[in-house]
């Protein structure tokens, strides 16, 4: 099914607006400018972006994309996620989403979904590729959805919406092997898996076409890039462009 054009025709009549709350690292809001570019593809109107906004109380989707390095971005969560619960009362069709690092720890999972029953959808770090299957599911059936799958292989092409007009952010990994011991990192971000080489120069060269004039380069662990060739080769082709 193509889930994309399905949930376009649901939001043609309705002009729904989605609001997306970042917390945590840059990579964190990368994750939120692909989770953005596909709402926008969807037919929503996105506003919002990092954990100092205001909730927009009219928003139809609300998505909170979580840290879970440090406890006090974890409690702040918790503790935003129960204003939600008034909103979701005064406008039943409301759908509230919690996504990222926090709900790919099982423990915190369970927490999220035992103590706010009203949060209707939790997709972990491997799952924003399926946001469009995952909010059919919802808007269509009107059935809490949980996918926290660990998944071993990267999808290209997802759309994005860059937050920032002078720094492009680029992922070119994802995950760690490291497991020290005071890290959650490779819990909940998996196992080291880099993107293509040739993925992440054509990402590179399209954002400086747009306009761009910095590159950040993003993964938990970028000296341990293996994409094809080693970081300091992929250097060597991002600086030719």
């Amino acid at each position: 099914m193509d889930y994309i054009r399905e949930i376009r025709c649901i939001n043609a009549a309705l002009s729904p607006l989605a609001y997306v709350r970042t917390y945590g690292c840059q990579q964190n809001v990368s994750d939120g400018e692909k989770i953005r570019g596909l709402l926008l593809s969807l037919g929503y109107s996105v506003c919002g972006g990092t954990a100092g906004d205001s909730v927009d109380d009219t928003a139809d989707l609300i998505i909170f994309n979580t840290c879970a390095v440090r406890e006090n971005a974890e409690n702040r969560v918790f503790g935003n996620v129960g204003v939600l619960k008034a909103l979701k009362k005064r406008n039943p069709n409301l759908i509230v989403a919690l996504c990222g690092c926090m709900v790919q720890q099982p423990a915190v999972r369970d927490k999220l979904l035992r103590k706010f029953p009203f949060i209707d959808i939790i997709f972990g770090t491997y799952a924003i590729p399926n946001l469009p299957q995952i909010l059919y599911e919802v808007l269509s059936e009107r059935h809490r959805v949980v996918d926290t799958a660990v998944r071993e292989t990267l999808t290209e092409g997802e759309p994005l919406q860059r937050q920032s007009g002078v720094r492009a952010s680029v992922p070119i990994m994802y995950g760690c092997n490291n497991f020290c011991s005071y890290c959650v990192v490779p819990y909940v971000r998996g196992r080291e898996r880099s993107r293509d080489v040739s993925a992440v120069v054509a990402e590179c060269a399209d954002a400086l076409l747009s306009g761009y004039r910095e590159l950040l380069l993003l993964g938990q662990n970028v000296n341990s890039y293996g994409g094809g060739v080693g970081f300091a080769e992929l250097l060597r082709r991002l600086d030719a462009l």
